[in-house]
Parts: structure tokens; C-alpha cells; sequence
């Protein structure tokens, strides 16, 4: 899928960007837009990633979700090791265009953080006392745990 840096609409005045219906995204100064994965029929909170331009439109024209891997610095397709990809159902861009939510269908072994766990946020921060360095997570003992050899 080597093809030409994917074209997408001019960012005009902000009412036409958040009220339009052109597709103008706002890649951030590294050339990133925060992506949401939800799952499609219960929308469960899965996973948060970026996409470069390339990652969004393959994710567009496939309808299989694409991100940009901030440390590996290469584009990559999720489940493309696991095989637990993400099949988008939905893609919705919110109102000004900086982050996208994908509305996706897990294949594999429905699992989508590389721990092994459903969903990616997996544990709880305590709310209501100040951080330290002592400051526990707490973990969500009724999510699913698939353990790879």
C-alpha cells in the first residue's frame, strides 16, 4: 500500500471545520491525531493510539485499524502479531477535528491491550487523595486476562 501522502480537506475558519461536513483533521506538530477504540456494540473504552496521515486513511479505505507506533516510529496495523485486529464498524471525528473515535469489532481472542487484557485500562487510579510516589493502582479484577506463551 505504498501510495501518495493521503489528501484530505482544507482546515478553513473553525465554524466550517466543527460544523462542516469536510473532512479536515488537525494533525498535531508531530504530525499525529489521538484515535479512540471503543467496542462497537457495548462501546467499552479499548484502547487509546495516534495515527499519522497515512494510518488514518488506510484505516478509511480498508475499514481494519491502522495506527502510528510512537516508539517503534513505524506505521503498523493492530492484531498484525496477535491477530486480535480491530474491524471499525464507525469511524467519527470529533468537533474540531483533533481526535478521532473508532467503533470497532475484536477479532481473535477478543483482547486488545499487548498485556493480554480486553481493554487497555485495566487498572484505577485512586481519586480523592494526594499522588505520591507511594500512590497504588488498583486492578480491575473482573477483566478477562488472556496470557500469551
Amino acid at each position: 500500500m505504498s501510495s501518495p501522502t493521503p489528501a484530505f480537506a482544507e482546515r478553513t475558519d473553525l465554524d466550517a471545520v466543527e460544523t462542516g461536513t469536510a473532512l479536515a483533521p488537525l494533525f498535531d506538530k508531530d504530525g499525529l491525531i489521538t484515535a479512540v477504540a471503543v467496542d462497537a456494540d457495548t462501546n467499552e473504552v479499548l484502547m487509546l493510539a495516534h495515527m499519522n496521515r497515512e494510518a488514518l486513511a488506510r484505516t478509511i479505505e480498508t475499514g481494519e485499524a491502522w495506527f502510528w507506533s510512537r516508539s517503534r516510529q513505524r506505521l503498523w496495523k493492530k492484531g498484525e502479531e496477535s491477530g486480535n485486529t480491530l474491524a471499525v464498524a464507525d469511524l467519527r471525528i470529533d468537533c474540531d477535528q483533533d481526535a478521532v473515535l473508532l467503533k470497532v469489532a475484536v477479532a481473535g481472542d477478543g483482547v486488545v491491550c499487548h498485556q493480554g487484557f480486553r481493554s487497555c485500562f485495566y487498572r484505577s487510579v485512586p481519586i480523592g487523595e494526594v499522588p505520591t510516589a507511594a500512590t497504588e493502582l488498583s486492578f480491575d479484577r473482573t477483566m478477562k486476562r488472556v496470557v500469551r506463551d
